[in-house]
């Protein structure tokens, strides 16, 4: 008989409908539920519908009964709240274990007389597990935020106990289903790893989500993309959706978990919304109608129903199955990510265009006295302001660390972490837990619903106390920093570092079954200029150890703590951001992507003198045996010739003569100070406020650009950026708003969004503006907007064009996307196109040729009016969209002719970049 994992891949299977809304049709009183065996048992038990496995199992038995005469291929346990968490309610905690085991063998009695009916159509019996009624990642308390109701190992405890009782009775696979916290999801994910090796028995894990609102994100807040993060270290079968909402409002959501996720897909949706008084008018014909959808576009490998479901909705999926006699393909999973996947409410994906990873070095009470004072004295919200102010200075991952040896460090972790999760501006970005204790490691993780960072494990004490760390890191579900150490101590030569990080990627991957791209090495950056002539080469030693890492260990990420390299420096900050600055730049290029940095440093590489470069490159790339007498002189003159280096970092740009010149390295720095009085003068010189904008500000992020392109900037300091350009647009808002002639005439109604994946809106804002300047009536819907609402949007408003914008290369698929929910919906309004990563190539290969309306890349915002007039002049229109037409067909041709030579490995080889 084939089993679940052999039968998914030839067809959609048919999961079974609602227990509860079933159960409510036997109209079942208070004695039903309680029987003569929990007569006398305190408090109520109507309600308690786990309980009937034992009280009345011939109403269980009669459900299992019709859902698969109606065709259901899956039926689940009644076991929904049968865990110690949830039967505390009604005072049945003791009953778990029996109410599980017999729910299972209820279950499994029915499936298994009914395959022997049809051997063709074996039946299956999958353990449900609930959320609980509790949640690990929220405080009940609003006055408390860092109290829990349960803590992570209490509730492994008690879905342990249940998994366990259902995998003695048989399940075939086991169901996690309605999530809506993460955390609680991750522990019953644990528990199912233990219960599973005490019982002997390996089976499928299911996972089964619900979103809690129209932004798709759970009620603990995370985005289903983070979600997909949070469990990507788990033997994931079937990742899916159900309750929430009916069919339609779910698909959206489903498209975006089928597209990304690489596992088998299951939607079990309500039967519709609910009405006023809370019942579900949906009729079965119209559920499956809806549902076909899922099957027709290759969405679903699995389909059921949730709440207000019955026998008589499954019964009319079997026939949405097959066509002509064959089954209709069911949904091909996507493939694994071949990059490093991070979260908190939001997912971090290191994509190409992201070179560098800034971590947030402040929360640290070895690194930083005003977070430790804070901490001392349990001023936890101004702790909490200071990793707020580095998420807005651009930090990607915060590091915590509270080792001290005046705090209690496990409980201080907790209880911050705790708080961090109620701040969600924090929250969004992903933790890196760092402590040399184990047990703060441990109790950091079990606070996290999203994917984080261990900092760190290493091989001093011995492989197998290294195995067990990085075996328990892998079932808690976070990524690993590993430090150059072994049992000899500190690699610091390139050999002895290349020998470390050669044996522990080894052990990870083929031990402890550890994904690469959650292997993060810091090969030790070490203090240079020191005096001493063994440190002079360590900065070498890191950049090339980072060259041989991105090369022969494949998938894993380098790492650092930058501000070691300049420690023979401290006092002179100026030196020592420029230092860091030169020292980025070079192990960047080699493949260095990630480093604990203050993400609020001003010192570009380009920004350094070529006197002072030579200087700090002379030490850095260790050119010259007296480098660091060089550089000690360079600093003490640069301390000489001003008050400080302070005023000569931040005053000497002021002094340009011409205001654009001002203007634009504002926006380049990041330094929002001086706009006011630049704006002021500047708008004395030209016609228009937009003018400023279309001008040197867009002059100023186009150097950003370039800038980025090049590897000089990171990513935190192109948000920075952003963020000013934020600034000056708001300033120039209310004289843009003076400009416009009172009583003009609309040229048209241009819709504006930021793609779904994407949080990014400086470009779609700048390009608003500009048009809005034009008569252009503007309808933004912000950022990480679904295709649906695009397209619901664009009907209602009857928009002339459509504006798409993103910053992520994952952008530029959902950009397709549009286009074809657009073309599907029957529309041709003409779509423009922009964003950082975004390029007319892309756009004439991947975008035009699925709509059949006009789809123009837009190389920057001040083209959109122009174009924009273009389009809309019925005149021009034609010629317009026939030369764009030619124009990419042109590019698809020469696409198609391209050629690229290959040479041999070893001359490939002797071509490669050699510094040293």
């Amino acid at each position: 008989m084939a089993t679940l994992e052999q039968i998914i891949t030839k067809r959609v299977l048919i999961l079974d409908g609602a227990m509860g809304t079933m159960i409510q049709k036997y109209n079942l009183s208070e004695q039903d539920f309680r029987g003569e065996r929990f007569a006398q048992v305190t408090g109520q038990m109507k309600g308690n519908n786990d309980l009937l496995c034992l009280t009345r199992p011939d109403v269980i038995r009669d459900i299992h009964r019709k859902y698969l005469e109606a065709g259901a291929d899956i039926i689940e346990t009644n076991t929904f709240n049968a865990q110690r968490v949830s039967m505390a309610d009604y005072h049945m905690e003791d009953m778990c274990r029996e109410i599980n085991e017999k729910a299972a063998r209820l279950a499994r009695e029915l499936a298994d007389e009914y395959t022997a009916k049809t051997l063709d159509k074996p039946r299956f019996v999958v353990g449900s597990v609930g959320p609980t009624n509790k949640t690990c990642s929220m405080s009940p308390d609003v006055n408390d935020p860092a109290k829990r109701a349960l803590t992570y190992d209490e509730l492994v405890d008690a879905y342990r106990e249940q998994m366990e009782a259902l995998l003695q009775g048989g399940v075939d696979a086991l169901l996690i289903e309605t999530i809506f916290d993460t955390l609680n999801a991750k522990a019953a994910i644990f528990a199912a790893e233990i219960a599973m090796q005490a019982v002997g028995r390996k089976v499928p894990l299911m996972l089964s989500v619900t979103v809690s609102d129209i932004a798709g994100r759970t009620l603990s807040g995370q985005t289903l993309d983070a979600f997909l993060a949070s469990v990507q270290h788990a033997p994931i079968f079937s990742i899916g959706l159900n309750c929430s909402f009916g069919a339609k409002q779910l698909k959206p959501f489903l498209e975006g978990l089928a597209a990304r996720a690489p596992y088998y897909i299951s939607a079990y949706p309500n039967a519709g919304l609910p009405n006023s008084l809370g019942q579900y008018d949906q009729t079965p014909e119209e559920m499956a109608s809806e549902i076909k959808e899922y099957i027709e576009e290759g969405l679903v490998n699995i389909i059921g129903g949730c709440c207000g479901t019955t026998e008589e909705y499954i019964a009319k999926y079997q026939e949405l199955i097959v066509a002509d006699s064959n089954w209709i393909p069911s949904h091909i999973p996507a493939k694994k990510p071949e990059r490093m996947w991070l979260s908190g409410l939001e997912l971090l994906e290191q994509t190409p265009e992201m070179n560098f990873i800034n971590v947030g070095e402040r929360c640290n009470v070895a690194g930083s006295r005003k977070f430790l004072r804070l901490i001392n004295e349990k001023k936890y919200e101004e702790a909490l302001s200071i990793a707020r102010k580095q998420v807005e200075d651009g930090a990607l991952v915060i590091d915590v660390n509270m080792d001290d040896g005046l705090l209690e460090a496990k409980e201080e972790m907790t209880t911050f972490l705790n708080m961090v999760m109620s701040e969600p501006d924090i929250a969004r970005v992903p933790l890196m837990i760092d402590s040399s204790k184990w047990e703060v490691i441990e109790a950091g993780l079990k606070c996290l619903q999203g994917k984080s960072i261990v900092n760190s494990i290493s091989l001093k004490e011995g492989e197998e106390k290294f195995i067990e760390h990085a075996r328990l890191i892998k079932k808690l579900g976070a990524a690993t920093v590993v430090m150059t150490f072994d049992e000899k101590g500190q690699a610091d030569t390139f050999e002895r570092k290349i020998e470390v990080c050669s044996r522990a990627y080894k052990i990870l991957t083929e031990q402890v079954g550890f994904n690469p791209h959650d292997i993060i090495f810091d090969p030790n950056v070490l203090a240079v200029a020191t005096g001493i002539e063994e440190h002079n080469n360590y900065a070498v030693d890191f950049i090339k150890a980072t060259g041989w890492i991105k090369k022969n260990l494949p998938g894993a990420h380098v790492s650092g703590g930058v501000s070691n390299l300049s420690f023979s420096f401290r006092g002179n900050n100026y030196i020592r951001e420029a230092m860091h600055a030169v020292f980025l730049y070079h192990a960047i290029q080699e493949g260095m992507d990630m480093g604990i940095v203050n993400p609020a440093t001003a010192v570009l590489y380009t920004d350094i003198p070529a006197d002072v470069l030579e200087r700090i490159e002379d030490v850095v790339l260790n050119r010259r045996p007296d480098a660091a007498e060089r550089l000690i002189e360079t600093a003490e003159a640069l301390k000489n010739t001003a008050t400080g280096t302070e005023a000569v970092r931040h005053d000497e740009w002021r002094e340009a003569g011409m205001v654009e010149m001002r203007l634009q390295y504002a926006l380049v720095k990041g330094i929002g100070d001086y706009l006011e009085e630049d704006l002021a003068e500047a708008v004395t010189l030209y016609d228009k406020a937009v003018d400023i904008i279309e001008g040197p500000l867009m002059d100023g992020m186009n150097k950003v650009g370039e800038l980025f392109g090049a590897g000089k900037m990171f990513l935190p300091q192109v948000v920075k950026t952003a963020r000013t350009m934020k600034k000056a647009v708001a300033i120039l808002q209310p004289l843009i708003e003076a400009d416009k002639q009172e009583g003009s005439r609309s040229a048209g109604k241009v819709l504006m969004a930021t793609v779904k994946g994407d949080v990014h809106d400086i470009g779609k804002n700048i390009a608003s503006v500009v048009m809005a300047c034009n008569n252009y009536e503007i309808i933004d819907l912000g950022v990480m907007v679904p295709a649906e609402t695009i397209v619901q949007k664009a009907i209602e408003e009857k928009v002339d064009i459509i504006g798409l914008s993103g910053l992520i290369t994952p952008s530029l698929e959902e950009m397709a996307h549009v286009a074809v929910e657009l073309q599907r919906a029957g529309l041709d309004i003409p779509i423009m196109i922009g964003g950082a990563t975004t390029s007319k190539l892309h756009t004439a290969l991947k975008i035009a040729p699925v709509y059949g309306g006009p789809v123009i890349h837009m190389k920057d915002a001040s083209q959109n009016a122009l174009v924009a007039a273009r389009l809309l002049n019925p005149e021009s229109h034609n010629e317009f969209v026939e030369r764009l037409n030619k124009e990419y067909e042109e590019l698809r041709r020469k696409n198609s002719n391209k050629q690229v030579k290959t040479v041999s490995l070893e001359e490939a080889q002797k071509n490669k970049l050699n510094l040293w």
